[in-house]
């Protein structure tokens, strides 16, 4: 017998520096009176593999000869990076763990309106317990006045808040002042040594009832339906945009801003498009914006104040023959804040969000602590959101909160628009308009169409060919955003298409995992009526070189024999590939002919009462 317990969440913001290193879960396991020495030893040094890094395995021996598995996953990105584990993991458990600071209200507030509702639609068909556990002592119940921050409500989690999501989930709410014998051994120990208990019962009566049923009809025991082979695992590729946009400050490609400093020395090369996706200071420099538009005087002042540009190059008129347009030269009035030019522009194509990187990098050059927290201000008026009043605390938390949301989220406001566009692309007689340094910093192809030897290099106009301009619209979608949302199963495959052709793999692998997300929630009835051919897509696949996908495929061709073998469609299989299904069928050939004579069995006069 065993028994599975899956843990979500990060605790730890809510105790000293002392008590940093320590978990619920290895805090529990480590002071459970139920897991023996010879376990405890084994336990504590826990498995941490190298390609699920996401989450920690620890495995222990309770109640005798229980063997307790318990998955602590910190981070919640696993349901964004990796939907395929975090939905086997919800699919094994016997019971989950919820866990939070009740010091960290950002982190509680995507947990209840990302996370939480995935959870309960996994759970949707199952009876398995949920514990949510608040974890810490308050420190700061007093609202917050960051003007930076979304919300201006309490920076803790107040206990009605953990209890209302308790309620959304049906689970148990727990509130854990400290990592005492007593929270961790006593009352979360206790109660989840009861759910422990009640899952171990219902497996032992769920096991008998099942040795019941296997002696009935005189002994004659049906044939065993082996399970399914497991599907292949598709891996998702983790997300490189904040390093693109940071390698394209380092080549310089498509540089379109050049910062002098005020004795017309050259100091930096930079992209209008980057510069304006982060400050309203710069979509006022370079007139995408007017002081009307951004009615915010101290963002008017630090534009007017800290930067001079050259008109005349400011707007180039664009036109179809070439792309070779002069760069804006910009000159840097204040003296320290050029000096640290080159470090203020990789804090900002990072994703604008290392603030303490940033100020040890300016303390280094600057050794005036005056001078430093001029540089700073100055940065802090360029980050400013109109309206708003920023300070050095403020700035600081809400950057480390809100990783890369300034750049990818910001760039979508360029999306599809005229406006700093140095490129268009014709597509079935439309024209699309984008941005010659997101596509070199993000498509390695573009980068070598667009700064290479080819006739898209000088043009402004370019032609694309064998994609509709909904899908090349969606590609450039993922460029600019690093996300995309297929509408279908034949748009995926469309996208996956163009991601092959412009060789951009992370995309490849997320319209994989979506194809296959959307064929596994079919419900058998639906997979039999549909007019969608699984073989075209496998067709497809093969010839894009998405092997992953086709082998996929196949298998969930196979796993569904019943089902394919009777459209006409499964008659397109090569040799090849009818061989693999056949072989890997299920249920298999020989079952159903041990179901047949099992069936005869039952009808014939052999089960019959002998005495009537």
């Amino acid at each position: 017998m065993s028994v599975h317990v899956v843990a979500f969440g990060n605790e730890r913001g809510g105790f000293s520096e002392d008590d940093q290193q320590r978990s619920l879960i290895w805090t529990y396991l480590g002071r459970s009176a139920l897991v023996s020495e010879t376990d405890s030893s084994l336990l504590l040094n826990s498995a941490n593999y190298g390609r699920n890094p996401a989450f920690t395995e620890y495995q222990a021996c309770v109640f005798g000869n229980v063997r307790l598995v318990v998955h602590d996953c910190p981070l919640w990105d696993i349901f964004d990076s990796d939907w395929y584990t975090s939905r086997n993991l919800i699919g094994e458990a016997d019971i989950i763990v919820i866990k939070y600071s009740v010091n960290d209200k950002s982190s509680f507030q995507e947990v209840k309106d990302i996370y939480a509702p995935l959870i309960k639609k996994a759970l949707n068909h199952c009876s398995i317990p949920v514990i949510i556990s608040a974890v810490g002592a308050r420190q700061n119940e007093v609202p917050c006045t960051c003007p930076l921050c979304i919300s201006d409500r309490g920076s803790c989690v107040t206990a009605s808040e953990g209890i209302q999501l308790a309620k959304e989930l049906g689970a148990t709410y727990l509130e854990l002042h400290s990592l005492n014998d007593f929270y961790i051994g006593k009352y979360f120990g206790g109660v989840l040594e009861y759910f422990m208990i009640q899952s171990l019962n219902q497996k032992s009566s769920e096991k008998m009832k099942k040795r019941k049923k296997s002696h009935k009809c005189h002994g004659v025991k049906p044939p065993q339906l082996d399970q399914p082979e497991k599907m292949p695992i598709l891996k998702g590729e983790a997300s490189h945009y904040d390093s693109d946009l940071h390698n394209l400050l380092f080549c310089c490609q498509c540089a379109d801003v050049v910062f002098y400093s005020e004795d017309l020395k050259e100091v930096a090369e930079a992209h209008r498009i980057v510069l304006c996706s982060v400050s309203h200071v710069f979509m006022l420099l370079f007139n995408v914006k007017s002081p009307a538009d951004i009615q915010d005087s101290s963002i008017i002042r630090t534009a007017q104040t800290l930067f001079a540009a050259n008109r005349q190059a400011m707007l180039p008129v664009l036109n179809h023959n070439s792309s070779g347009n002069s760069p804006v030269r910009v000159i840097v009035k204040d003296s320290f804040f050029c000096s640290c030019l080159s470090d203020i522009l990789h804090f900002i194509y990072s994703g604008a969000f290392q603030w303490e990187l940033l100020e040890e990098h300016i303390k280094k050059k600057l050794k005036d602590l005056g001078n430093v927290e001029l540089v700073l201000e100055r940065v802090k008026c360029i980050l400013k959101i109109p309206g708003k009043v920023n300070n050095s605390r403020n700035c600081r938390s809400y950057l480390s909160k809100r990783p890369l949301q300034l750049c990818n989220s910001s760039l979508r406001l360029f999306f599809n628009t005229t406006v700093l566009a140095d490129v268009m692309f014709k597509i079935q007689g439309a024209t699309v308009p984008a941005h010659r340094a997101v596509l070199v910093a993000r498509c390695e192809v573009m980068a070598a169409m667009f700064n290479g030897n080819y006739a898209e290099s000088n043009s402004f106009l370019v032609p694309v060919y064998g994609i509709s301009k909904d899908t090349f619209l969606s590609f450039l979608e993922y460029l600019y955003t690093d996300s995309c949302c297929p509408a279908s199963i034949l748009q995926a495959m469309s996208l996956l298409i163009c991601a092959e052709m412009y060789q951009v793999s992370r995309l490849q692998h997320i319209c994989e995992l979506y194809i296959i997300t959307q064929l596994q929630s079919m419900p058998s009835r639906e997979l039999a009526s549909t007019s969608l051919s699984v073989v075209s897509l496998l067709r497809k696949a093969k010839f894009h070189n998405s092997d992953c996908l086709s082998n996929w495929l196949l298998h969930f061709i196979a796993s569904n024999y019943l089902i394919f073998s009777q459209k006409p469609e499964f008659e397109d299989l090569s040799v090849e590939e009818r061989n693999f299904v056949e072989m890997h069928r299920w249920p298999s050939s020989m079952y159903l002919k041990q179901l047949a004579e099992y069936r005869n069995y039952i009808h014939s006069r052999k089960c019959h009462c002998v005495v009537m």
